[in-house]
């Protein structure tokens, strides 16, 4: 289609200015015919390519234009001219290169904000993000609104402190039992801890008992639904307190209020978690999972089983429906149906004449009344529309059909084929074998409702097919593998949503239900519109907030909009319009008022003022009593006790370089540093990036040749060959290798994370050096899918392997290691959220051993120093939940700043 080939070449042109991330989500369902980013797709690519080239605003000042704006945490960037340059071999002018002019503003210093040259490339390496709505405006109005929003600079030193002040710790250790006296008098808890001997007892029949923490997390929401009335509640829970165990236990104790049917809305690769999860702890539950191509078929089976009247009586077998995010996406493939047929065409009848024929035009028809299809002007429709589904004029039949998303029909053999081979051990010519020996009907039979059958096959003279191996793997395979043998690709949400019956199922589990808070996401929309199908909605999530109070208007309106509209959020008008009044109540909204010298009148001299409005982050306390605490559970692992999680440690291990790293290290911090500094001189700000990376990779990567070459003009800056050879040890990688074969020899696996691939791939030299000290290990790698790396690693358990290599952002969520209880951190890199997920990840519910946590990094080096800086955000992070870190990273904070300009400040120092 020519508007999908349009769309396809702006996205092309415009991929080098977006980030990885902001890639992955523009592109996304790109040959959808609903695809959300058009507007923002044709407004960047109507920009790039009309913004100004190198020296074309040379003499504007304060007049140039800025096409683009990137920003980052307190730091932006705002993109005035893009580079060109002269080829030399042929002459010829390229533009449109990834190096660009413009003005900088670093952690919103605004005193030292400078023009100069700025490298795309690494803003997008380091996901700096581009302002999808940015208005082309003038340097000048720029400078001036940054000046206008800049922030009072925060007392630095204790000493600076008024000694007669009390810091906010020190006044909730004073005054805090008073102060929740009096709160719990004014506001007395909907929960008081006491609740219904059913419940206990529903819960005693579970096959895994929850803790007396969980129990009561458990009891407070079902009091919440049957007690007060509630539509929707919300477990905000640390990770690793088992949210997933919670509201299992939840829907059972529903379950016994006559409210058995549950839909369940997880994360893709954690959908086959859940159905294990409910099966080891509901005994008899029924579990569906709607994540593969036969979700249509179970879901015209229940639709059937409805209308026979099989769900009418009341039950407390709980039922339960699970859906991956991906099928959050409220559409389908379909295509024109209609005929074309020829039909007569007359002038126009007047009141003395009769019309005449004037001809035949092949006309659109219904498949149905066969009758022609005509606009609003009356005129015959040659061809109906691919852009929106019609109905027939006459007899109201549809003009569109299902299409399967494959093209290429194939026959019952082929799917079934093609099916087989997705079951380890299994290859094409086994399966034509197994084909060929029971047949295609039996087959089909097996793997569609009992792949137990299957796994224990037998041949004619009663001997099992596969051995005992095989017959372990697939079974771990199958239980999470779905087959159709249909092809049609219709989405389940769609099918709930226009053909079950309202409130059909009772309550709706939304795993990480802070995923769906933006307003304009199709997943955000479609889960509102499942929660208005279902009695009761429940969330689960570890951050209910991520910062911005319009983030929670948009789930609080999803799972219960009666009560935002009886607190006056009305969407009437439009919902940006209950968002922003949502805002200016609870939220933090910032009014700038600009005012600016106008026309000057006969007695008097003209002002006029504007006023633009923006968000901050913040929720205010009266958003929190009225919309948050009322139908929130909140749970620490902390507060689980029992003696439920063993000891939790932190260490830092810094470890000095040999004499030849240091000197090596030393001649390049100084000589990058040196050029870093001229370069800034003239306005160039692109080599910052390049010598951060460097300065902070080459202590663990000194196994390779380093060159370092300017990103704009491609001079070398520097080069250094190798220090270490294959088999030569760094003093780190010696460390580490030490502080394994002793955790070894205690009985413990360790997990080691460790950041650089490609050339760099510390990974695989990490296994070599492990391998060579007899420790048995394996690399975790990227191309094993997001769904089978918890097999995959159980495999390399049951190998009995004692050190397991791979990225932190590969394990981050949704994965246990509880056999990994040390973990090994080779480099931080710069993502708090990714360091904090991926030390928990053995620290969790059914953990037996202590947990220890080893940072490992060079002294005075680059590592060391956003180790620091690592700490800091850290701090920040877990002291807005309650916790004041006192070891690990954590002991490193002395104060707030911005990772990566921290790290860059630090490195332009030395």
């Amino acid at each position: 289609m020519l508007l999908e080939e349009t769309i396809q070449q702006k996205l092309e042109k415009i991929k080098p200015f977006l980030s990885k991330q902001q890639w992955s989500a523009i592109s996304n369902d790109v040959d959808g015919l609903e695809y959300e980013f058009k507007d923002v797709v044709d407004r960047l690519f109507k920009t790039i390519t009309t913004m100004a080239k190198t020296y074309e605003q040379d003499e504007k000042g304060d007049d140039a234009i800025c096409y683009l704006h990137y920003f980052h945490g307190n730091s932006d960037w705002y993109i005035v001219e893009k580079d060109s340059y002269i080829d030399k071999d042929n002459g010829e002018t390229i533009s449109e290169q990834l190096q660009a002019f413009g003005y900088a503003v670093l952690n919103g210093d605004t005193q030292n904000a400078e023009l100069g040259y700025i490298s795309i490339k690494e803003l997008t390496k380091l996901n700096v993000e581009l302002d999808f709505y940015f208005d082309t405006t003038t340097l000048g109005k720029i400078k001036i609104n940054l000046v206008e929003n800049s922030e009072v600079p925060e007392v630095d030193t204790i000493e600076d402190l008024n000694p007669n002040e009390l810091s906010l710790t020190q006044f909730v250790n004073d005054f805090g039992d008073s102060l929740l006296s009096r709160v719990a008098e004014q506001a007395p808890p909907l929960f008081d801890g006491s609740y219904p001997d059913k419940w206990d007892k529903t819960m005693n029949s579970l096959k895994r008992q929850p803790f007396d923490a969980q129990r009561e997390i458990v009891a407070s929401i079902a009091s919440l639904f049957f007690t007060h009335g509630q539509p929707a509640g919300v477990i905000n829970a640390e990770m690793g307190t088992g949210k997933t165990m919670m509201a299992i236990s939840l829907a059972a104790v529903t379950a016994s209020e006559n409210m058995n049917k549950n839909l369940i809305v997880s994360p893709p690769h954690l959908v086959y978690k859940w159905r294990r999860e409910i099966l080891n702890t509901i005994p008899d539950a029924k579990v569906v999972t709607l994540n593969g191509p036969d979700s249509l078929a179970k879901l015209i089976k229940l639709r059937l089983e409805i209308e026979a009247g099989d769900y009418k009586k009341s039950s407390t077998t709980p039922c339960f429906y699970i859906i991956g995010r991906v099928r959050m996406r409220m559409g389908f493939n379909w295509s024109v149906a209609t005929r074309k047929t020829l039909v007569p065409r007359f002038t126009e009848k007047d009141e003395e004449a009769l019309p005449k024929l004037k001809g035949f035009v092949r006309a659109a028809t219904c498949s149905v009344c066969d009758k022609p299809q005509y606009d609003k002007e009356g005129e015959i429709i040659i061809a109906t529309s691919n852009d929106k589904r019609a109905d027939c004029k006459h007899c109201g039949s549809p003009l569109w059909t299902l299409q399967r998303a494959n093209k290429k029909a194939m026959t019952q053999r082929e799917i079934l084929n093609k099916a087989l081979c997705q079951i380890p051990t299994i290859g094409k010519k086994t399966a034509d074998k197994l084909l060929n020996q029971f047949g295609e009907t039996l087959i089909k039979g097996m793997l569609a409702d009992n792949i137990y059958q299957f796994v224990n096959l037998m041949d004619e003279n009663g001997d099992l097919v596969f051995s005992d191996r095989q017959s372990v793997r697939m079974e771990r395979a199958l239980a999470k593998t779905e087959f159709g043998f249909g092809q049609g690709g219709y989405q389940p949400t769609e099918f709930i949503k226009r053909y079950l019956p309202s409130k059909f199922f009772d309550m709706l589990i939304v795993d990480e239900g802070h995923e769906y808070k933006n307003g304009d996401s199709a997943q955000g929309q479609a889960m509102g519109v499942l929660a208005s199908k279902v009695n009761k909605t429940l969330l689960l999530t570890g951050t209910l907030m991520g910062g911005y109070a319009s983030d929670l208007f948009y789930l609080l309106w999803r799972i219960n909009p009666s009560k935002m509209i009886e607190c006056g959020f009305s969407a009437e008008s439009s919902m940006g319009a209950a968002s922003m009044a949502f805002m200016r109540e609870h939220g933090v909204l910032k009014d700038v008022f600009k005012e600016s010298e106008g026309n000057s009148h006969k007695t008097a001299r003209g002002k006029k003022i504007t006023v633009h409005t923006s968000k901050a982050p913040g929720f205010g306390p009266k958003g929190i009593v009225d919309h948050v605490l009322p139908i929130t559970a909140f749970l620490k692992l902390k507060d689980i006790g029992q003696n439920v999680l063993p000891a939790y440690t932190e260490e830092i291990i810094n470890v000095p370089m040999t004499q030849k790293q240091g000197q090596v290290y030393k001649e390049m911090s100084e000589n990058l540093g040196n050029e870093m500094r001229k370069c800034l001189s003239k306005g160039d700000n692109s080599l910052l990036g390049v010598v951060m990376n460097v300065l902070l990779r080459w202590p663990d990567t000194g196994f390779n040749a380093e060159m370092v070459v300017h990103p704009r003009t491609r001079d070398t800056l520097c080069f250094e060959q190798p220090i270490f050879d294959d088999l030569t040890l760094a003093p780190k990688e010696q460390k580490v290798i030490e502080y394994v074969k002793k955790e070894k020899a205690e009985g413990r696996r360790v997990l080691v994370y460790t950041t650089y691939t490609g050339k760099r791939d510390t990974a695989a030299r990490l296994k070599r050096l492990f391998e060579n000290e007899n420790l048995k290990t394996a690399v975790l790698r990227s191309t094993v899918g997001t769904d089978k790396r918890e097999d995959w690693i159980i495999d390399q358990v049951d190998r009995d392997i004692d050190v397991m290599v791979c990225n932190p952002e590969l394990v981050k969520t949704g994965l246990d290691l509880l056999d990994f209880p040390t973990i090994i951190f080779m480099q931080t890199g710069y993502n708090v959220y990714t360091v904090q997920q991926a030390s928990r990840r053995s620290w969790r519910i059914g953990q037996t051993l202590d947990v220890k946590v080893v940072f490992f990094g060079y002294e005075e080096t680059a590592q060391a120093t956003c180790m620091r800086l690592m700490g800091k955000k850290i701090a920040v992070s877990q002291s807005t939940s309650g916790d004041i870190p006192d070891n690990g990273l954590d002991s490193l904070n002395t104060e707030e700043q911005s990772i990566e300009m921290e790290l860059a400040r630090a490195l332009m120092k030395r």
